[in-house]
């Protein structure tokens, strides 16, 4: 599942290439087709994440909500803005996928004509597109996601209300942090359940869960309101120093021992970006211990039995 760092990333995509301009909107798929009706020409006058959920308020005041789920993606065509200077620009945002041999990309240097002779732009859609939004020069399609959905202002804050404290998003970061500790503290849940409740914290999934609770050598199942609040206080900054990392970065990077070097190939390499996620019987990088893989509340769970107790 696409954690908070990605789903950032597609609000700062969407930004760059979308908002304050008029915006095509369909269906091709036909499932959000009331949706697109709705959105079709207004003007994007905004694109935030809180956590996992992305919020796209329009001119007209109707505000498009999508939560990536498992599998969602956007994939983008045309003229897409690099997130950061010196770095590519992305082709799809979300969940890992094969991108099709068959679809067009424009790079900036065919701008002033975008599309190659003979090759139709916009490109036509290829799979179960869920939405499309659409300029003269950039398209991001829609695939797979759990939620799409327009809402009102009034009922996109009811969302967000439901929602616990994002780093990025909270006005003050330590009193968001002195409400993460209320909400783990108060609870008997383990901690490790706690920390993927979107209603606790907002955009922790399984890689950064796993990841958090090992470089706090904490035991997942320790019930939270048996973590200490300090214990809890630094797991809040930890997930933002981490959640800012992996926006910057675009791969979520949660090993503190790399060197430059190191952090350079673990941004090419997944099998050393991480301390316990998906090892699952290889050595713990700090005690050799094999590393466990259990199941919490349906999801896997990877830690070390001895650092983590």
């Amino acid at each position: 599942m696409p954690e908070g760092h990605t789903v950032h990333r597609i609000a700062r995509q969407l930004t760059l290439d979308l908002v304050g301009r008029p915006v095509a909107v369909s269906s091709p798929q036909g499932r959000f087709a009331d949706g697109a009706a709705r959105l079709d020409g207004r003007t994007m006058v905004g694109a935030t994440a809180v956590g996992k959920q992305l919020f796209c308020p329009f001119d007209s005041g109707d505000v498009l909500r999508v939560h990536l789920g498992l599998y969602g993606a956007w994939d983008l065509y045309g003229q897409v803005s690099p997130l950061t200077d010196g770095d590519a620009a992305p082709g799809s945002l979300g969940a890992p996928r094969v991108r099709p041999a068959t679809r067009l990309r424009v790079s900036e240097e065919e701008s002033e004509h975008p599309a190659p002779e003979g090759l139709a732009w916009p490109p036509p859609p290829v799979g179960q597109v869920r939405v499309r939004l659409a300029t003269d020069t950039f398209v991001a399609d829609l695939r797979g996601p759990s939620a799409c959905e327009v809402l009102t202002p009034d009922e996109a804050d009811a969302v967000r209300a439901r929602l616990g404290p994002d780093p990025v998003t909270a006005e003050d970061v330590d009193a968001a942090g002195e409400e993460v500790v209320r909400r783990v503290t108060r609870r008997a849940v383990p901690v490790g359940q706690l920390l993927m409740d979107q209603s606790v914290v907002a955009g922790i999934g399984n890689v950064y869960r796993a990841e958090l609770l090992f470089r706090a050598r904490l035991d997942p199942w320790t019930p939270g309101r048996r973590v200490p609040a300090g214990t809890v206080r630094a797991l809040w900054h930890d997930w933002a120093d981490l959640l800012a990392d992996g926006i910057r970065e675009g791969v979520m990077l949660t090993r503190e021992d790399l060197d430059a070097d190191g952090r350079e190939l673990a941004r090419h390499d997944p099998t050393v970006r991480h301390w316990v996620y998906r090892r699952t019987g290889l050595p713990c990088r700090v005690c050799g211990t094999p590393v466990l893989m259990e199941e919490m509340a349906t999801r896997n769970l990877y830690r070390c039995p001895v650092c983590q107790v």
